[in-house]
């Protein structure tokens, strides 16, 4: 492999004193690639995830990127290289589609500066890309759920960051969505995006060509290629209840097809 990107070394988090999230982790993610976490509710992969944006400090340990100590950058300067899609946002204002969208460009202007006609096409391309450009004039608060989760990819689209960190982002999205999303994911990969991913499903992880992360909240994480870590085993002990792994024939006989279920 490359060298790379994103290096997280000896990081320790907890939000209570004597009850770690995680401690003395390290973890390398390298360019391009696609890191899917997995693990139960309430085992740190969204608090990972902010810890390596820099939304939260480390209690101890590091993370770099590009080999720059992320917690002596600005927050303008963070902001130009990492991307962030979390699931907790909240809609105050009735903007419109196009105006969040456009927002992933905020890092771009000046104090009180205005969008320019690049930064808007910008947005309407990333729109376009999660075929959301119809809706551009509609408020932003009239949509769905899965509709505003494929703005908010769209407002991180348009940030053209280095590194995108998302927070389940097949959340509320339906099987249609979700292949547009995954989809999304994988082609911003080819294009030497890095991406972090968090999700409840093991079978996203099968998808993406990057490794996997299993976690369990106090306990060291297992990390390696899907094939290695996407086992029975492994997976029933993360999520507490039998997993198995099937292996069937495509249809057509184009090769075969790694999925989980529980059973």
């Amino acid at each position: 492999m490359s060298v790379p990107l994103i290096e997280v070394r000896g990081a320790s988090f907890a939000y209570v004193a004597g009850r770690p999230v995680f401690e003395s982790l390290d973890l390398d993610v390298y360019p391009g690639e696609v890191l899917t976490v997995l693990g139960v509710n309430g085992c740190g992969k969204s608090t990972l995830l902010r810890c390596i944006g820099g939304a939260l400090r480390l209690e101890r340990g590091v993370v770099r990127l590009g080999g720059d100590d992320l917690a002596a950058l600005s927050p303008l300067v963070r902001a130009r290289r990492i991307g962030f899609l979390f699931q907790d946002h909240v809609a105050s204002f009735p903007f419109t589609v196009l105006d969040v969208a456009t927002m992933g460009r905020t890092p771009y202007l000046g104090h009180f500066g205005t969008p320019s006609a690049h930064d808007v096409a910008l947005a309407e391309e990333a729109l376009d890309t999660m075929g959301m450009l119809d809706l551009k004039a509609r408020p932003y608060t009239h949509l769905s759920g899965g509709e505003r989760q494929l703005v908010l990819l769209s407002r991180t689209l348009a940030q053209q960051p280095q590194v995108i960190l998302l927070d389940e982002p097949t959340s509320h999205l339906d099987l249609a969505n979700q292949v547009r999303c995954l989809d999304t994911i994988r082609r911003l990969a080819r294009q030497g995006i890095t991406m972090i991913v968090t999700t409840h499903d093991p079978n996203h992880a099968l998808v993406f060509s990057g490794r996997v992360v299993l976690m369990k909240r106090g306990e060291p994480i297992v990390a390696g290629a899907a094939t290695e870590v996407i086992t029975e085993t492994a997976l029933s002990a993360t999520y507490g209840t039998r997993i198995g792994v099937f292996t069937i024939a495509r249809a057509g006989g184009s090769g075969e097809l790694t999925f989980c279920s529980p059973w």
